[in-house]
């Protein structure tokens, strides 16, 4: 078949005529010239307007000589079954064009001899970046694909494979496209600029006016425009929409649950037992099947309550063990610790032995990161890639793809957080795929930074108390000063807050029996299912990957997600129980969030379920829980203080050691420009090594004028300076119109607590006997947060460093800080649309914490904030992260001998 050269090309402004294409030449079997990849390519590279394009075919490649081939500029050219890789040699030692891809060491790419391991696309760190330069060059294949494997750290190239595509990948498509222009135009028409357009042509939505410039023209300046450069984004966020989180506490006396605490504590009678693992969770399960009574009883006397309950919660631990159709890990685990113990004689001998005779189990299960959550997390990664930096061709990924962006992301432990983290990378750098692989290579565990409430639990707690005893007195809540309402102890309380409380326990108790109708088919149902029929088919799994809702599930009237009705009676059923102790007659205002928390999920997740009264009782437990959550950290704004510098503590430290860090690399690289443009003019192509390092020894030395503690830069600063200024953008080759644009980016994902805290620090720490002045928030920007009063899923708090570059080194103003905030998706669901298309509520955008005029130096933000963080001298060494050095085996005996074994890598070596 002869595969005619379609006239593709885009129309182009006059200016385009000046200079003829470009003439490239696709020499490849058919099956690879018109596969949906290459296809995708060569239409980018059209679009571009300075190349056409010659598909030659089967028929020419096969059956005419090489003499009557196409002529062609720039040649195409790889192997695959069938190609006459001899034909193809031939014709370019006749015609001479330019070639992609070395023909004559493509026959060494043929050896098939490999290593396997399990493969993950993942993004490359700097030394695997310059490993893939290498394999181009000693190949000599500019487009080339390669296989590594990572172990301890190292990586190794066990696989080259040559011309390869990426399937599926429209990032890859746009990247492949913008560097084969620029590596054909620097070839064939150095004349012309390589810079990419402002909009890629095949992204604009309009016609874009392409002009050809001359290498040297102007261009028209980017965002930044004037002498003000960005040089740091700092994100703390909250993890997206999540499952209600749930706890089952229960007195365990039977003989078959004793011994399996036993089984998985070692066989110590007084240590508690762990259950995390399938295995585990498994045996716990097939142990509570054979407990659970198989039906129910008519009417129980009152004598009876206390066993009508404990089987109630076996059959509640039973659900949730089976929740999912198998087990999926990280949202389930129980805890079993002994609590009465009696000596009993053991079998073999006289002798008398230490037996657990009663424990308490405790289940936690839920916290789940939803279909809503994951598609919130990535779209918000895609809003800030398109607002938070500036805009040169692809914006921040192309400043990512030049090794101007140097970005860390930070998790705590939860799985939900580390979902959000995951999902957020992806749409922040646009990467495609399953969740998995971009956790593990981009997301970093931080656990002592960014979880747990510990280190203030007790002013916590005289919070709470507090907070009741204002609610229970009703008393109302009246500020010292009308201006400055957050003021008062207990700001934010409904004035009616205790007449409110009946109410939402009526609407709960009506909430409840309604889900208990809906229960009662299930219960039904179950207690008919014997032990070796199949579990129910939702695959918990699978539905974490997904960012859409189970419409099949909706459709058939069923809960949302992985919940039955069960589950979904048991949660509203302990609600019930807790908010109020009849026999006390006490409220227990601690539950009033977990209330909010079930009915906002309920009325996003399960509105199809028609639940009277549902959204009432959201209505009465926003207004309590407006009031009471932002409390809990706080009575008022010093008491806020004192425990969000605690929970908060390391954070803010690793927040002022990223600024520090930046300032002091931006400082670096403008006194290594001025020491540059202050050279000879013979001497301005480039400093030498040794004038480079005697820049960066007197930039260290006067560092004291700058830095305010010499042991700022642990962590990960000095290792990160060596490294990051090695593989900083050479601009010999950059082909970027700002080279000396450099961006780091720190993401913090977390939990509730800590943007409370974080956020409370922000705005209150000018309270501090031992600050004076103006604080950090302006005071419009203090009553929008204090009427905001919900941090909901996604909420961040975002600090930009801009470098005024026209502003002397050693002035204060040289470095700016803006402060910005998103209450996230603090959308009332009764209000908002798109939860009955896809249960996902919107994201509002942030705003600032400053006036418009005002001008907060990163000096003064470090002066205020300070007090209240973690020196940066308490901060442990840097290490490996851990999510890159858990993905493979932890031995590297073997891949070095292969390394050593492996010709080219010898190859290397030797070089000189």
């Amino acid at each position: 078949m002869k595969v005619e050269n379609a006239d593709l090309l885009l129309t182009q402004t006059e200016s385009s005529s000046q200079f003829p294409k470009i003439v490239i030449g696709v020499c490849v079997m058919e099956k690879k010239a018109c596969s949906p990849p290459m296809t995708q390519i060569l239409d980018r590279l059209r679009a571009f307007g300075e190349f056409e394009i010659f598909i030659f075919g089967d028929e020419i490649i096969l059956e005419e000589p090489v003499e009557r081939w196409p002529t062609c500029d720039c040649l195409i050219a790889f192997y695959s079954n069938g190609f006459p890789m001899e034909k193809a040699e031939a014709y370019a030692e006749l015609r001479k064009p330019f070639l992609v891809n070395d023909l004559k060491m493509q026959y060494l790419l043929r050896d098939r001899r490999k290593v396997y391991a399990v493969r993950y696309p993942v993004l490359l760190t700097p030394t695997e970046k310059e490993m893939a330069r290498e394999v181009c060059v000693a190949f000599g294949q500019a487009v080339c694909g390669f296989d590594l494997l990572r172990s301890q750290g190292r990586s190794y190239v066990c696989d080259v494979n040559g011309w390869s595509f990426v399937k599926n990948s429209y990032k890859y498509y746009d990247d492949a496209a913008c560097v084969l222009r620029k590596l054909l135009l620097e070839a064939k028409a150095p004349h012309l600029s390589s810079t990419l357009p402002p909009c890629l042509p095949w992204k604009c939505t309009e016609p874009v006016n392409v002009e050809i410039r001359r290498q040297g023209s102007s261009v028209t300046s980017g965002t930044f425009g004037q002498s003000e450069e960005l040089r740091c984004v700092i994100a703390v966020l909250r993890h997206g929409d999540r499952t209600p989180k749930q706890k089952v506490k229960m007195k365990v006396t039977q003989e078959r649950l004793l011994n399996l605490m036993l089984k998985y504590n070692g066989g110590r009678p007084r240590a508690e037992a762990k259950l995390k693992s399938a295995v585990q969770l498994q045996d716990l399960l097939d142990a509570t099947r054979l407990l659970v009574p198989r039906a129910r009883s008519g009417k129980e006397s009152d004598s009876e309550a206390e066993d009508l309950e404990h089987a109630e919660k076996l059959r509640h631990v039973k659900a949730v063990l089976e929740e999912g159709g198998h087990f999926s890990g990280i949202y389930r685990k129980v805890q079993l610790k002994p609590t009465k113990w009696a000596r009993i004689p053991k079998e073999e001998d006289e002798t008398e032995e230490e037996r657990p005779i009663e424990a308490l189990m405790v289940l936690k299960y839920g916290g789940v990161l939803t279909h809503a959550g994951r598609k919130q997390a990535e779209e918000l990664g895609r809003v800030f890639r398109n607002s938070m930096y500036p805009g040169e061709g692809t914006g921040l990924l192309r400043l990512h793809s030049t090794y101007r962006h140097d970005l860390k992301i930070y998790s705590s432990d939860e799985g939900r957080v580390q979902m959000s983290a995951a999902a957020f990378a992806k749409g922040l750098l646009d990467l495609e795929g399953p969740l998995t692989p971009i956790l593990v290579s981009l997301v970093s565990k931080d656990s002592s930074m960014l979880d747990g409430l510990d280190t203030a639990s007790i002013e916590m707690e005289e919070a709470k108390a507090r907070l009741y005893d204002i609610i229970v007195s009703e008393k109302q809540v009246i500020p010292l000063n009308s201006e400055t309402p957050w003021m008062a102890d207990g700001a934010g309380l409904p004035l009616d807050a205790l007449h409110l409380l009946p109410r939402l326990v009526e609407l709960i108790k009506k909430v409840t029996a309604q889900v208990k109708v809906l229960c009662k088919a299930e219960e039904d149902r179950l207690a008919d299912t014997t032990l070796d029929e199949a579990l129910p088919p939702y695959d918990q799994a699978t539905a974490l990957g997904k960012t859409n809702m189970d419409v099949d599930r909706i459709a058939a009237g069923l809960p949302c997600g992985s919940e039955g009705f069960l589950l979904m009676f048991a949660r509203w059923k302990k609600l019930e129980r807790d908010i109020y102790n009849e026999r006390k007659g006490r409220f227990d205002i601690t539950k009033i969030p977990d209330v909010y928390d079930s009915s906002k999920y309920d009325l996003v997740h399960n509105t199809h379920l028609k639940l009277d009264g549902l959204g009432e009782l959201y209505t009465v437990a926003k207004a309590l829980a407006d009031g009471v959550i932002p409390n809990e950290y706080g009575i008022n704004p010093v008491h806020k203080l004192k425990i969000g510098s605690k929970i908060a503590r390391k954070l803010l430290g690793k927040i002022l050691i990223d600024l520090r860090n930046t300032r002091e690399e931006a400082i670096n690289i403008a006194e290594l420009k001025n020491a540059q443009d202050s050279a000879p003019a013979h001497k301005l192509t480039k400093l030498t090594d040794d004038d480079t390092k005697s820049a960066k020894s007197r930039i260290k030395l006067d560092g004291s004028r700058r830095s305010s503690s010499n042991s700022e830069k642990s962590l990960d600063a000095e290792e990160d300076d060596d490294k990051e200024t090695r593989y900083r953008l050479d601009p010999k080759y950059a082909n970027v119109r700002t080279p000396e644009r450099h961006v780091r980016t720190r993401l913090y994902f977390t939990s509730e607590s800590h943007i409370h805290s974080l956020i409370n620090v922000l705005r209150y720490c000018n309270l501090d006997e031992s600050l004076q002045g103006e604080g950090l928030v302006s005071n419009g920007a203090l009553h929008k947060v204090f009427e905001t009063k919900e941090l909901d899923y996604l909420t961040h708090i975002v600090l930009r460093m801009y470098e005024n570059t026209g502003v002397a080194l050693d002035d204060s103003r040289r470095f700016r800080i803006e402060l910005l905030f998103s209450c996230g998706a603090a959308v009332n669901p009764l209000d908002a649309s798109p939860r009955q298309q896809d249960h996902t509520l919107p994201v509002f955008p942030p705003v600032s914490l400053q006036e418009d005029s005002s001008y907060l130096t990163f000096h003064k933000l470090e002066s205020m904030i300070q007090p209240f963080a973690m020196p940066a001298e308490d901060f442990p060494p840097a290490t490996t992260p851990q999510g890159f050095a858990g993905l493979f085996p932890k031995s590297g005996g073997v891949l070095e001998r292969l390394a050593n074994l492996w010709p080219f890598n010898k190859h290397l070596n030797q070089k000189v």
